[in-house]
C-alpha cells in the first residue's frame, strides 16, 4: 500500500509552486483552528478546539478562544481526558498556550468509600 505524499512532503516541495504550497499551508491551519480534531477544552458551557496538548499544557488559537482561566475539561471527542486548573503562557501572533497548575487524570470507576474485602483460600491444590 503507498501513501499519498501531502503538498508539504520534500517530493512534492519542486512540484507545487511556493503560492500553491503556501495556500494549503493556510487552508490546513485554518481548518484545524475551525475544527480543532478531535481535542477540545471545556469552559463551563463553551467548547474550544485545541491545536496541540501536551503533558505539560495545550495551545489554542487566539482569534478562536477567548483568554481562559480557571478549572477546565479536556476532552478527546466525547470522553474526557482530565480536568486541570490552567494558567495562561507564552502567546505568539496566533496561538496561545496554557499550562496545568494541576491536572487530574480521569478514572475509569468511582472512588471506594469501603474497603474490599478479598476471599480467603478455600483451600489448597496438591500435585500429584
Amino acid at each position: 500500500m503507498t501513501d499519498t505524499p501531502r503538498a508539504d512532503d520534500e517530493t512534492q516541495g519542486d512540484v507545487l509552486p511556493e503560492a500553491v504550497r503556501e495556500g494549503l499551508a493556510r487552508a490546513r491551519d485554518r481548518e484545524q483552528r475551525r475544527t480543532g480534531g478531535r481535542l477540545r477544552v471545556q469552559v463551563g458551557e463553551a467548547w474550544y478546539p485545541i491545536r496541540s496538548y501536551d503533558a505539560e499544557g495545550f495551545t489554542v488559537a487566539i482569534d478562536v478562544a477567548p483568554k481562559l482561566r480557571g478549572l477546565v475539561e479536556i476532552h478527546d471527542g466525547p470522553a474526557l481526558v482530565r480536568s486541570a486548573l490552567i494558567v495562561a503562557g507564552d502567546a505568539d501572533e496566533y496561538t496561545i498556550r496554557y499550562g496545568f497548575k494541576r491536572a487530574t487524570a480521569v478514572r475509569d470507576r468511582a472512588a471506594l468509600d469501603y474497603e474490599v474485602e478479598r476471599p480467603e483460600t478455600a483451600g489448597l491444590l496438591g500435585r500429584d
